[in-house]
């Protein structure tokens, strides 16, 4: 009998024109490191380019993404979420996982994406700040939570300056770093302490 662990499902990064680059680095490249596929679901399969420049061909179009083929959706920042509805597809998305209990995580202009769309209503959540999601006039003030990053059973969220807590955030919900080793992790990448760097050494990360 074959007893050996499935292949986890691949964790989803959403990405689109003017995605911002730097807030789902360490996420993404930790991942990876791992063991976890990584694959890039944009509106269409067209390119796509970054707010640095760097253009991306998606892997998938939106409307190819299902819920049960996944392990995570992410949701980058992107100036594109704060100047219309072009977006707006990808929070519907979430509402899909988050129905089907498959985890989201969100940072940045992602967190208004997801108030537009009423599921951070009642849910704890954080963002760049509290007034950047009151203006899109959503009903989840009072769960807000002034932190760097916030999970809430399925449900990630963080602002555009900590990609280090929202990254600490997936590995800590998808299981791949626990205790210590998240610990150490979160304090090498984000208070720089050498002495993180020996903890994750001898767990052989």
């Amino acid at each position: 009998m074959n007893h050996s662990t499935p292949e986890p499902k691949p964790v989803h990064l959403a990405v689109y024109d003017t995605f911002a680059d730097w807030e789902t680095g360490h996420t993404t490249a930790y991942l990876a490191r791992a063991g976890r596929q990584i694959r890039t679901v944009g509106p269409t399969r067209e390119s796509v380019t970054t707010i640095g420049g760097v253009r991306i061909q998606p892997d998938l179009a939106l409307d190819e993404l299902r819920p049960e083929d996944s392990s995570l959706l992410i949701l980058t920042g992107a100036d594109l979420w704060d100047t219309g509805d072009d977006l707006a597809p990808f929070a519907r998305k979430a509402r899909a996982f988050l129905d089907a209990g498959v985890p989201v995580a969100a940072i940045c202009g992602g967190t208004a994406g997801l108030a537009r769309e009423g599921l951070l209503d009642d849910r704890a959540h954080t963002s760049a700040v509290s007034f950047y999601l009151a203006a899109t006039g959503y009903k989840g003030g009072e769960r807000y939570v002034d932190a760097d990053a916030v999970t809430d059973g399925n449900l990630i969220t963080a602002g555009p300056t900590e990609p280090v807590a929202f990254a600490r955030e997936v590995f800590g919900l998808l299981g791949v770093y626990e205790g210590e080793v998240l610990d150490a992790w979160y304090r090498l990448f984000h208070d720089s302490d050498p002495e993180a760097y020996a903890v994750l050494e001898k767990a052989g990360q």
